[in-house]
């Protein structure tokens, strides 16, 4: 029985990609198509729009997908979100022209564009403003001063806003990209189990990234201290190491730390005795 995928175009298909080759499955697919291959069979993609991603998930043509919680606000999809992957973070805000007074904005009836709809109708009703919208296709920011009076798009940092004479004056929601499943797919039993298999594996993608595994050799004189100091997921690994002669001439101690750890944590270990210490990638990770 095979999982039907969607993967989001755009911005976060990179992202994505990156996501699914890192945990074992790598996108081929020809130019311009848009169903890719994933390797096995169980899997069935399908590239789309991110913004559509959640209705088609709700009305059971596909199983689960990836989409920014922004875009499953904006339609109001019923899904169940599987897993917060963390990849681009933005914020859905509000923005006038830099020279606006966003009070005297609320005395006349203003003109917002928009991509999200849904949300900027909540905004701007629970705020007391009059207003029409004007539904956007990107270049959102553009329309000031000439076209709109406000808009309400996405930004990961402001600086666009900025660029373009823009002030933010309220953030409506943090978003990132999620991977979400259909309630009919998590109905049946199969399915369910390929998606909490995949959910598996992706967070030991995303544990990976964020950690390093530490090989370091300890003389006896030095293991004790050293071992009592070191941090490890659960316990280090020590292995005992023999020059010739019955007793260990020390140990090996492998451990696996978080990844912003290493530039406090390599000092250290060097003076507590650890010597031959060695730092490499972790592809992924199952606490």
């Amino acid at each position: 029985m095979a999982l039907r995928l969607l993967i989001p175009k755009g911005r976060i298909y990179d992202s994505i990609a990156r996501l699914l080759n890192e945990a074992g499955f790598p996108i081929r697919s020809a130019e311009r198509t848009y169903r890719p291959a994933l390797g096995v069979e169980w899997l069935d993609a399908k590239i789309m729009k991110p913004q559509n991603v959640g209705e088609l998930l709700e009305i059971g043509s596909h199983d689960a997908g990836f989409t920014g919680i922004d875009w499953i606000q904006e339609s109001g999809a019923q899904v169940e979100e599987v897993l917060d992957l963390g990849f681009d973070r933005v914020r859905i805000v509000a923005a006038i022209p830099s020279e606006e007074d966003e009070q005297q904005l609320k005395k006349r009836k203003i003109v917002v564009a928009t991509e999200y709809v849904r949300l900027a109708e909540n905004y701007l009703k629970t705020n007391g403003y009059d207003y029409r919208i004007v539904r956007t296709y990107g270049a959102t920011e553009v329309f000031p001063p000439d076209d709109a009076d406000m808009i309400i798009d996405n930004t990961a940092s402001g600086q666009t806003l900025r660029e373009n004479g823009l002030k933010i004056i309220a953030t409506l929601l943090t978003s990132s990209t999620r991977f979400f499943a259909s309630r009919q797919a998590l109905a049946c039993a199969g399915k369910r189990q390929q998606i909490d298999e995949l959910g598996m594996l992706f967070r030991a993608v995303l544990e990976g990234r964020g950690r390093v595994m530490l090989e370091m050799n300890a003389g006896a004189a030095d293991y004790e201290r050293l071992i009592a100091a070191v941090p490890a997921m659960r316990f280090p690994t020590v292995m005992p190491l023999h020059s010739g002669g019955g007793a260990a001439a020390g140990y090996a101690i492998k451990i696996a730390v978080q990844r912003t750890e290493v530039p406090e944590l390599l000092p250290r270990l060097k003076q507590l005795g650890a010597t031959d210490i060695v730092e490499y990638d972790l592809r992924k990770v199952m606490p």
